[in-house]
């Protein structure tokens, strides 16, 4: 593995040597493995893709230049998969399954191209709407995120000279390394990269996967990253995510296919996978009413992952649900990935090491954690929340409640519905950072 000079690369790069989308690959892995069943199942289904800024404090359209957002947006969408990455992922082995996408998929997937973006600007804040059939605009999340999150980067750095940025870098490695050596304490530690939708930058994100691969060992399974785990010979890491139930939910019928609409969709997920690939996301309309609902069969599932909810309790909850079903706990498989820091990840396993097979999906606070490394002051490096979600499918608009209000989103008077529907058992508002 070469190793590049980040500093000087970033004190000298142009856009032709360092375009933040490089590969159609550049995306998180869930992403592929949901596209594929949106093909096979819903392919044709209109639906709206934003881009949402949650914290508002940070006024993206008055420190990202809007020619800047709009170069490297075309320029994401001029990226195809290449001969040599459609070959990786035919033969790739994914979860200890050989061949997991077909190949009338992958032969679409060879031409596709990420359709055409509406941008525009409001009260500081950049508006982007992308339209299409789901299939067509779904792989837009990803690579419009580390868009994002990089130019805001590059902005924040552009004033810096050659000494202080190189400072600045040697801090953030310092401060990464430090993490990689507490959590290399932690003999039964199983972590993965998941840090690519709001990374500092995608040379970074690199440096930080290199830098857990050798610190860590086995210990590190991964990254949700494709092109990193082609480059780096990883695993590539990850399921589903809120877009599923989010869309199912949308193009319910009335409140009755409403309420089992989350049950659904996961149905259909296992048209298509199995085993290891068998993790449920309970938490798009509240962990605690999911699984009161939750039918007998998804407690022969692999494992759940606790996004929004405060992981202790959020796996306690768990691991007495799947004793109620009459499942051993320690056959079953907890992933955590909320805005993770070593503090929590620390507590979490000391909590549960032994009860329950644990996973951590480590994204944000690796990825762009530059807190107080730069010389002076500089708030525009720190990581900010922002999110690219389905805001409507078929017409009508999506919902997420999320087991934290703060993250709600749709609305106000379909908010009001779902919560009538699902309730708001243990739900709670809390300050979203990442």
């Amino acid at each position: 593995m070469v190793h590049i000079d980040i500093a000087k690369r970033v004190y000298d790069h142009t856009f032709k040597h360092d375009p933040i989308v490089r590969s159609i690959l550049d995306t998180d892995v869930y992403k592929l493995l949901m596209l594929q069943t949106i093909w096979h199942q819903w392919r044709d289904i209109p639906v709206t893709f934003s881009l949402i800024n949650r914290s508002k404090t940070v006024r993206l359209a008055e420190e990202i230049d809007e020619s800047d957002l709009r170069a490297q947006l075309e320029h994401a969408r001029t990226v195809r998969l290449t001969k040599k990455e459609n070959i990786w992922l035919a033969g790739n082995t994914f979860y200890g399954k050989e061949r997991l996408f077909s190949a009338d998929f992958l032969l679409w997937l060879k031409g596709y191209q990420l359709p055409e973006f509406e941008l525009t600007k409001r009260d500081g804040q950049y508006l982007i709407d992308i339209h299409g059939s789901w299939a067509e605009v779904s792989l837009w999340e990803i690579p419009l995120l580390a868009i994002i999150s990089e130019l805001r980067s590059r902005a924040a750095m552009r004033g810096m000279g050659r000494f202080e940025v190189d400072v600045t870098y040697a801090r953030a490695k310092a401060k990464m390394w430090e993490k990689v050596l507490r959590l290399a304490k932690l003999p039964h530690l199983k972590i993965a990269d998941f840090g690519t939708r709001r990374r500092h930058s995608f040379l970074w994100q690199r440096w930080c996967v290199d830098a857990l691969k050798d610190g860590l060992g086995d210990n590190f399974i991964g990254t949700s990253n494709v092109l990193l785990a082609m480059d780096h010979d990883l695993e590539a890491i990850g399921t589903n995510a809120h877009e599923l139930p989010m869309v199912a939910a949308a193009l319910a019928a009335d409140d009755s296919a409403l309420a089992q609409a989350p049950y659904q969709v996961l149905e259909s997920w296992q048209k298509t996978y199995d085993t290891n690939l068998l993790i449920a996301l309970p938490d798009a309309y509240g962990t605690s009413r999911f699984l009161k609902g939750a039918p007998d069969w998804l407690a022969d599932w692999s494992g759940f992952r606790i996004d929004s909810k405060e992981p202790v309790e959020g796996g306690e909850e768990l691991i007495d649900w799947w004793k109620a079903k009459g499942r051993d706990p320690k056959k079953k498989l907890l992933i955590f990935s909320d805005g993770l820091d070593i503090d929590t990840i620390e507590s979490t396993y000391h909590h549960f090491d032994g009860r329950v097979r644990t996973s951590f999906g480590w994204g944000t606070n690796l990825t762009n954690d530059f807190r107080d490394c730069a010389p002076y002051q500089n708030e525009h490096l720190k990581a900010f929340s922002v999110v690219c979600k389905v805001t409507e499918a078929n017409g009508r608009p999506t919902v997420k409640l999320s087991d934290n209000l703060a993250k709600a989103m749709g609305p106000q008077s379909e908010i009001d519905r779902y919560l009538r529907v699902f309730g708001d058992e243990h739900l709670t508002t809390t300050e979203v950072t990442v």
